[in-house]
């Protein structure tokens, strides 16, 4: 698994936990729905500017983002 799904992944995981919608997110975030589904799905190559709107609309501090057995021992890809 590449960086861009481990990171959308981990995205869609906190908005689970805390039961909130793309366009939910979206409008916490200012930032597009279409664009969170996309970098949901792995097809976008986010900001870290943008991981830091979307972890604080998830009430998220950017180390626990990252602080997850899905980003240990990742390797680089090109994809």
């Amino acid at each position: 698994m590449n960086i861009k799904s481990k990171i959308g992944n981990r995205i869609k995981e906190l908005r689970d936990v805390k039961e909130m919608s793309q366009k939910d997110l979206a409008y916490a975030s200012d930032l597009d729905r279409s664009y969170i589904a996309s970098v949901e799905n792995g097809k976008r190559n986010i900001s870290i500017i943008n991981i830091e709107k979307i972890s604080s609309a998830l009430g998220v501090h950017l180390k626990e983002f990252f602080n997850t057995i899905s980003f240990e021992n990742i390797t680089t890809n090109k994809n």
